[in-house]
């Protein structure tokens, strides 16, 4: 085992990262220690990259970034059952208290004292990571590295599909950055209606009728309101999927949803927001 390795390192509170060599990090008895295969960027390590209003508010420098990879096992603490040498596994990387109301009451994944590893502690854009036992997923080595890189956020488009009924419903999908490609198909898969892709990127459009979806739009330059109510017959959509964080997407969800339809915000906007509810 090696004693440094090379890690893409966030040093100081400014934009930008490094590619340092770093000690590899030490574990604990209930800790898993995995040789990064293959780690996906995600738009929050954009954001810290980038070092907007949100990084500037949450993250601590110096600080390793990575919440989505895939790896093998190469060393864990002695009280670790669950895996061994050798294991092919990804993570959840939300790692909870365990003592808090959320947590005692069944609600974990929104404990009060949520760390958030390539967040709040060191994470996998390195050659090695440390995990606790309790937060590792064991993988199919058939699975190929890539797509093993980005089960987090195909979770995250699954928990927002499915925050609500979807079978035989109209759905709006607001940004179709990779959650919201991935939940074009989740909501295809589960049975939805109709599926309409909203997005300003042509490449982003053009992966969105790869992947079924019914209507793709550009809110740059289409009236996309005027369009969903009339597939709808003027009652707009039971669904939107909100993906983008973009202050005009989210109040175009508020304009296309239906009475009664279900609104689930996913997208971090990058300052506060303002709504008409009148």
């Amino acid at each position: 085992m090696p004693n440094t390795m090379l890690a893409v390192v966030k040093p100081e509170a400014a934009p930008g990262a490094d590619v340092r060599e770093v000690k590899v990090p030490g574990y604990g008895r209930t800790d898993v220690l995995v040789k990064v295969k293959v780690a996906s960027i995600c738009g929050t390590d954009l954001h810290i990259y980038e070092w907007d209003r949100w990084a500037q508010s949450r993250i601590h420098p110096p600080l390793i970034p990575g919440h989505e990879f895939c790896g093998e096992v190469v060393a864990y603490g002695d009280e670790v059952t669950s895996v061994k040498a050798g294991d092919f596994v990804s993570a959840e990387m939300h790692v909870a208290c365990g003592k808090c109301l959320q947590c005692r009451t069944g609600e974990a994944h929104i404990c009060q004292n949520v760390k958030i590893i390539g967040v709040d502690a060191d994470g996998a854009f390195a050659e090695y990571v440390v995990i606790p036992e309790s937060n590792i997923w064991k993988l199919d080595p058939a699975i190929p590295h890539e797509y093993a890189s980005i089960l987090d956020p195909l979770g995250n488009a699954v928990h927002t599909v499915l925050a609500g009924e979807i079978a035989a419903k109209t759905v709006a999908i607001t940004g179709c950055g990779p959650i919201g490609l991935f939940a074009i198909a989740v909501a295809r898969a589960v049975g939805a209606a109709q599926v309409y892709a909203i997005e300003v990127n042509e490449h982003r459009r053009n992966v969105a009728k790869q992947m079924k979806a019914d209507l793709t739009l550009d809110p740059s330059k289409e009236d996309v309101t005027g369009l969903i109510l009339e597939r709808t017959g003027g009652l707009g959509v039971d669904v939107v999927l909100e993906m983008a964080g973009h202050p005009s997407a989210i109040r175009t969800a508020f304009d296309i949803v239906r009475r009664g339809g279900r609104i689930s915000l996913l997208g971090l906007t990058s300052k506060p927001i303002s709504l008409n509810f009148s």
